[in-house]
């Protein structure tokens, strides 16, 4: 079994482990494969999978994996096909199951169950300390873990983050004794469900942008996340943007390009930059 990948599959138990077995099952190397590399030459290749390894050159950052819908094998390739390419790996909205598949094939990197996400990075995975940092306001409790996913983006992508936890507009004092932390940030995304009201609040002291993260989390006339989305869209704060519901990622991807702008603008290579591990 020469391919390393096929290995690496084989001792996660995802395809056979004898060479006889592996022989039967065993694709064209071509199936994992950079969008300039065309189609497999099979209409019907069994493993549809075409990483996009251009984008960290295009957009900044490399192409990020969604977890719903891959299969076991579909899943390993892909993190494979990133790491093979010397990019840095993240993945989203994972179940138990394809946590712990990511973290057996590649033990160092890092799981986080509360936001669903496995990241492996290329290189240090300290944060670029020259950079503004971006905070991460939550309502309430509830809200943790979409405002868990917007934290493990921006540490994906080595933006310095802040963290201020439960300060819903139901206890206003609790905001007003938090202030200091958020007058110097690049960013600010702001995680709120019921009536979503915080991120009007929180635009009203500061002047970065504030992006809003509505969730789902409310009782029966939140509809979902929808009313909290509707106030987000309708702010008086002119410096409120909003994402989609429970959009964790893109909300922390959004504040992390914010954050980034001039580094970007340096190097298309985040693990180029040198950074200061104090």
């Amino acid at each position: 079994m020469s391919d390393p990948v096929l290995q690496l599959l084989a001792s996660l138990g995802l395809v056979p482990a004898t060479a006889s077995d592996v022989a039967s099952c065993e694709a064209p190397s071509s199936e994992v494969m950079s969008s300039d590399q065309g189609r497999p030459a099979s209409a019907h290749d069994a493993m549809p999978l075409t990483l996009d390894l251009e984008r960290q050159q295009r957009c900044g950052f490399a192409e990020v994996i969604y977890g719903p819908g891959k299969s076991d094998e579909v899943l390993i390739r892909a993190a494979a096909g990133l790491v093979a390419a010397g990019q840095d790996v993240l993945a989203t909205r994972l179940t138990d199951r394809q946590l712990d598949l990511l973290s057996r094939a590649w033990p160092e990197g890092h799981a986080d169950a509360t936001a669903r996400t496995w990241r492996r990075m290329h290189g240090s995975p300290l944060p670029d300390r020259r950079l503004a940092p971006v905070a991460v306001v939550t309502a309430g409790t509830g809200d943790g873990p979409v405002a868990a996913e917007v934290r493990e983006t921006l540490r994906w992508m080595r933006v310095p983050v802040r963290q201020v936890d439960d300060v819903g507009v139901a206890g206003p004092h609790r905001l007003v004794e938090r202030l200091d932390v958020l007058v110097d940030c690049a960013a600010i995304v702001v995680v709120a469900g019921m009536e979503g009201a915080l991120p009007s609040v929180v635009a009203g002291h500061v002047r970065c942008p504030v992006i809003g993260v509505p969730t789902s989390v409310g009782y029966g006339a939140n509809f979902g996340g929808l009313s909290a989305l509707l106030s987000m869209l309708n702010s008086c704060a002119a410096n409120v943007t909003v994402v989609n519901i429970d959009a964790g990622f893109k909300g922390g991807f959004v504040a992390g390009l914010i954050a980034t702008s001039g580094r970007r603008s340096e190097s298309s290579d985040p693990a180029s930059v040198t950074r200061d591990a104090s």
